[in-house]
């Protein structure tokens, strides 16, 4: 019997889609389990194989949870707002809405073709009015809270795009979707107070199962540095006025307010170097300077951010003539401003210490400043030999050089100094954060409008809740404007109307919210939505309310009790690239809902998997100008879904990157179709043949497989069943007890084989009492005494690395392990006239020797 996977494949999602047997409802008999997929864009080109890395993961998790009683939402949508979606119809010259609704049938196609287990009664996408109503009533509340506001800020800025960008959306001082170098503009945007929620943010990272390189890159994003905030005394008349002890006239004092996290190193300061843009530069200039530190100015603005923080750039910068009293020490250091100095850190200003920070040393060098020691590293290698080596001492040591604070160590010097110069009134502890205010409104056409009106007399108005959404107008041009401005605000009919407060002449805000916005919620989308007999469909925002005298006015319709069964998410599954952005983003808004006790907990995904990207056959990124991008419709029409899912799971570790290999492939086709074939093998288990040896490997098989997919070992899952199947194979006939469990074990890698074969089963062998889907069966369940390994492989080390592997049996005790590892001959040589310090033994799997 040939297995057709075309037929196979076709039937079954028929079925399902027939039955709607992966749409769920609330259910308080069960136990929830939330597996999301992070939703795509839809994009022009469709689904690479690539996509279905990741959505077959989460597959087989919900699958098998399903399987296990569990209680699955698995739903899926679309991110379709944004600037890849205009970027394309601008280039095809077709509206972004057709376009899009587009690509999205024939990516929904594609997907539905892999055979995933998607509740699609729930599905979503962020450009319809009824999604984005509520995506602009967030923003409302935001508004009404404080958290979004108004104001003129040198912001990113994408001349290809032509629009703004934030600055998690500018990669190595070039625009995230574009590749164009940014630059920076001056202009009124809206922003987001994401920096109240910074603290937050980074502590419940500890409560969160997510990978730690991902938990590290928001931890460095939001960047916070504890210090001291010290004020530098200055005058302005030091600058214009040398006579100033005889003139008699009063002089204009200032602070400079400095952060530092390396107070210690206070009596080595040399200069103060301020941010170009920092608002007292073209106040203290002398006019022997200011014509070249305008010239300066001018330069900086056309470098991006990376360029100017960037280590291996050159560091550049001009003296204003000017110069500021260090409060600690007394003494006068002179005032320059460099590119390296960004306005948004700290208070924009820093001071130098050559002698301790290597950026500053460099600087130091190029310009002439003093180098002062007044950390010596706490060994023998004396500062002054450290100098000859042409570089800063940028770590800890002792004080000297420093007054009463000679010989304290640089950690007590830090207390001590923040408690002197508090009680002087120097300055203050301090704690900032690299973070900064999100930009929150884009130049362009395709976006949530901004709910907000712009009345002369009421100043910014919200737009009534009872008229969301607030509709984006179907215009010809929508093309960007590069003036600033959005294409919206060129259409004076949709422009102009009358404010809702006072009813005067009012203008509705033209900016649009940036791609991210939709996406910071979405999740909880998938959980309020509800089926209807025409379509799915989200609350309203607003039902009269009942009453004696009729309805008592509108309100808000957000079903806390159908998210609160199923938030958080169990499970979140997607790319590393969403480390910063998305993942941030979402955390922030999730946690301002929180905070108006709209949702039961303050973090939306419990646990994070990131797929590793699949390359090209030559072993670099997929892209259509190197010609190595393989499309999985050839791949499915070839050799059908379930060996493309079952492929992309066996290819290597999920979190890695892997090549695409067409030769691979083909081996695991040859492994479906070796399963499918033993179906001509399978007897009636009343045969009564006993194999002791085959029992013990299938429930080591069902306890490997099942301990294998909750930790996202897919491969070696996969090389389980293989190695199950092989002794399967090596019958003559095959017991239908031993072979159920196979099927049902490989069902969530390779969902229409296995349908197929377990409808004719039930059909033969009567294995079923359910007989509607495999997916409604009972996982299998394994004996621990039958699923014990009898041996164990044992890793000697000496001192950490591995010199040995033996086998032992499985239930070896310490003192025995340590023998056997000692009496390897292996081992032998390496500890012969050698010490042996001490012996590590973990528990069924190292022993360590240290010598």
């Amino acid at each position: 019997m040939k297995y057709d996977h075309k037929k196979i494949e076709q039937k079954w999602q028929k079925e399902w889609d027939k039955s709607k047997i992966f749409e769920v409802a609330e259910d308080s008999r069960k136990k929830k389990f939330y597996c999301l997929d992070m939703f795509p864009y839809p994009s022009s080109e469709g689904l690479h194989v690539g996509h279905p890395e990741g959505y077959t993961a989460s597959d087989i998790v919900a699958r098998k949870k399903i399987m296990e009683g569990f209680n699955v939402l698995h739903p899926f949508g679309w991110d379709a707002f944004g600037l890849p979606a205009e970027n394309y119809a601008i280039k095809r010259k077709v509206h972004p809405a057709k376009s899009t609704e587009k690509n999205i049938e024939k990516m929904r196609e594609q997907i539905k073709s892999l055979g995933f287990a998607f509740d699609w009664s729930r599905e979503i996408k962020t450009t319809s009015p009824e999604y984005y109503k509520w995506t602009q009533w967030i923003f409302l509340k935001m508004w009404e809270q404080g958290l979004a506001y108004e104001a003129e800020v040198p912001i990113n800025w994408c001349p290809s795009c032509e629009t703004g960008l934030a600055n998690e959306e500018v990669i190595n001082g070039k625009c995230e979707r574009c590749d164009s170098e940014v630059t920076k503009k001056n202009m009124q945007q809206w922003l987001l107070r994401i920096t109240e929620y910074a603290e937050r943010l980074l502590q419940d990272l500890e409560k969160l199962d997510w990978p730690e390189k991902i938990k590290e890159m928001q931890r460095n994003w939001i960047g916070k540095s504890e210090g001291v905030e010290i004020n530098f005394k200055g005058a302005k008349c030091d600058i214009e006025c040398p006579q100033k002890s005889v003139c008699g006239m009063a002089c204009e004092e200032y602070d400079i307010p400095v952060f530092t996290t390396r107070i210690d190193t206070i009596f080595g300061v040399t200069s103060v170097t301020l941010a170009p843009e920092h608002p007292l530069v073209m106040v203290l200039v002398s006019s022997d300077y200011r014509e070249k530190v305008g010239n300066y100015i001018e330069e900086i603005k056309k470098k991006s951010e990376i360029e100017r923080t960037s280590r291996e750039k050159e560091k550049t910068g001009v003296p204003l003539g000017a110069s500021v009293t260090n409060p600690v020490t007394g003494e006068k250091v002179p005032i320059w401003i460099a590119d390296y100095v960004l306005p948004g850190y700290g208070a924009g200003a820093v001071m130098n210490v050559p002698a301790h920070d290597q950026r500053d040393f460099d600087f130091a060098k190029k310009y002439g400043f003093d180098i002062k020691w007044v950390i010596a590293p706490p060994h023998e290698l004396a500062h002054e030999e450290i100098a000859k080596k042409d570089k800063a001492y940028e770590e800890d040591g002792y004080l000297v050089n420093s007054g009463e604070f000679n010989g304290l160590t640089s950690r007590d010097a830090r207390v001590k100094l923040a408690d002197y110069i508090e009680s002087k009134g120097f300055g203050r502890r301090q704690t900032n954060y690299h973070l900064r205010d999100w930009v929150f409104s884009r130049q362009r056409y395709w976006g949530e409008p901004i709910p907000l009106i712009h009345c002369d007399n009421c100043g910014v108005v919200a737009v009534p809740e009872k008229e969301l959404p607030f509709v984006l107008p179907d215009v010809k041009n929508y093309e960007p404007t590069g003036t600033g401005e959005s294409p919206l605000a060129a259409i004076s009919r949709w422009v102009n109307v009358k404010c809702p407060k006072c009813g005067g002449k009012a203008r509705r805000e033209t900016n649009t919210m940036p791609q991210w916005a939709g996406s910071c919620w979405y999740f909880l989308a998938y959980t309020m939505r509800e089926s209807t007999k025409k379509s799915p469909t989200l609350p309203p925002l607003f039902f009269k309310g009942e009453g004696k005298g009729g309805g008592q006015g509108q309100k808000l319709a957000w079903d806390r009790g159908k998210i609160d069964y199923w938030m958080p998410v169990d499970l979140y599954v997607g790319g590393a690239e969403h480390a910063v952005l998305h993942l941030l983003y979402a955390r922030f808004w999730y946690k301002f809902l929180y905070d108006l006790k709209l949702v039961p907990n303050d973090e939306p995904f419990l646990k994070l998997k990131n797929q590793g990207i699949i390359l090209g056959k030559d072993g670099v990124k997929m892209s259509k100008s190197r010609g190595n991008v393989i499309n999985p419709d050839d791949v499915i029409e070839k050799y059908g879904a379930d060996t493309l899912r079952l492929y992309e799971m066996f290819m290597g570790e999920f979190s890695e990157a892997k090549p695409w290999n067409t030769k691979s492939i083909i081996g695991i086709r040859r492994f479906l179709e070796r399963v499918w074939n033993m179906q001509d093998k399978v007897m009636n288990s009343e045969s009564g043949i006993m194999n002791y040896g085959l029992e013990k490997l299938m429930h080591k098989t069902i306890k490997g497989v099942s301990e294998d997919i909750e930790a996202f070992k897919f491969n070696t899952a996969i090389s389980k069943m293989m190695i199950y199947s092989n002794a399967l194979a090596d019958l003559g006939k095959i017991p239908a007890e031993y072979y159920k469990p196979l099927i049902l074990l490989l069902s969530p890698f390779a969902p229409h084989l296995c349908e197929e074969i377990w409808e004719k089963l039930c059909k033969n062998y009567s294995l079923s009492e359910v007989e509607v889907s495999i997916v409604k069966e009972k996982w299998p369940e394994y004996n621990p005494e039958l699923a014990k390994d009898e041996e164990i492989e044992l890793v000697v080390q000496i001192n950490g690395k591995l010199r040995d592997t033996l086998r032992v049996p499985a239930d070896v005790g310490e003192e025995e392990a340590k023998k056997v590892a000692l009496l390897s001959e292996k081992i032998k040589r390496f500890i012969q006239g050698q010490e042996i310090k001490k012996i590590i033994y973990v528990a069924g799997k190292i022993v360590n020797i240290v010598i």
